[in-house]
């Protein structure tokens, strides 16, 4: 039985942080040896809200080196930069023209952007269509995104239907697998963690640069468990010891945070502790990639990925009728 066809991706716009981790490189690395995965790293996406040349070339380095820091084997996903396939762009454009101006308003993530500060340029206001480009041009069949990320697979699917009956079946609708147990993990503000939002614990940070980010956490004004802090800790320590055992269970964390409910600091030095214990053997296995390293894996991935696209939009432009 063939594998079902699984596509990812994160924007390279920013250095990673945990949220991202738990969110989507953590999942990933745990289902997609199941599935025929494509990785995708969305440096037009980025262009979005990065405008330093040299910016976006190292942030595209950098989250292939996260990626098989965590633990991705290139030999066995399709690892590939958005702006080499130019399908993506091109298919973005066609979905562009078949989708309403009020339709894309809608999108949550849009709006959120906005309301938080962000230019609402076009390219912010299309992204949906272009993420959806990047969804369909594969064949994808299960994408994996948390529960907050839900519409844009909504946004995809409508895409399929708009193309479908405009041009004929060409599309299939792709599949959310939302990932369960995590949630949203929340920022040093409380807010969802979020580049955006300047909330963040780097996820390779120095230990001094973590220390600094987990110091700024916000707690209440004593007395009580810190929600934000034991929210935090909570997912950190469930990854760290995988299997509770006797010393580390959890009764044991429970009874960290009921015992020193007013020692914030006492609970803000046992989370960097354990993101520590998480992310030193990562933060060496990153060290040890080199920027040529990269560069190998996202030129063999681009082929595999450039193959299949380009397959996929000779059927698309023989429907839409460019091609005479």
């Amino acid at each position: 039985m063939s594998k079902k066809r699984l596509l990812t991706g994160l924007q390279a716009s920013g250095t990673l942080h945990i949220g991202n981790y738990f969110g989507a490189l953590k999942p990933f690395v745990e289902m997609y040896e199941e599935y025929d995965s494509h990785l995708m790293v969305a440096d037009y996406h980025a262009v979005t809200s990065v405008r330093d040349p040299k910016v976006l070339r190292q942030n595209t380095i950098d989250v292939v080196k996260d990626y098989i820091a965590v633990g991705v084997d290139p030999e066995k996903v399709i690892m590939f930069k958005q702006s080499d396939i130019l399908e993506h762009t091109e298919l973005g454009w066609i979905l562009d023209c078949l989708v309403t101006v009020p339709f894309l308003q809608q999108a949550h993530a849009y709006k959120d952007k906005v309301a938080k500060g962000l230019e609402a340029n076009a390219g912010l206001f299309t992204y949906p269509m272009l993420m959806a480009a990047d969804i369909l041009l594969y064949d994808t069949e299960v994408v994996p995104v948390g529960e907050d990320q839900r519409q844009h697979i909504e946004y995809a699917r409508e895409a399929v239907t708009k193309f479908n009956n405009a041009y004929g079946e060409t599309f299939i609708e792709p599949k959310e697998h939302i990932l369960k147990g995590t949630g949203v993990v929340p920022g040093i503000d409380g807010q969802k963690m979020s580049k955006s939002y300047k909330n963040t614990i780097p996820l390779f940070g120095t230990p001094e640069e973590i220390q600094k980010a987990v110091m700024s956490i916000v707690t209440g004004t004593g007395g009580e468990i810190p929600e934000v802090l034991h929210n935090i800790h909570e997912i950190v320590r469930g990854a760290v010891t995988n299997n509770f055992t006797e010393t580390n269970s959890p009764q044991k964390f429970y009874d960290l945070y009921t015992e020193n409910k007013s020692n914030y600091k006492a609970l803000k030095e046992a989370l960097i502790e354990d993101i520590e214990k998480l992310i030193a053997p990562m933060r060496e296995k990153r060290a040890s990639i080199s920027d040529d390293d990269v560069r190998a894996v996202l030129k063999a991935g681009a082929e595999k990925a450039r193959e299949r696209a380009a397959k996929k939009m000779e059927d698309v432009r023989t429907k839409v009728g460019v091609t005479i």
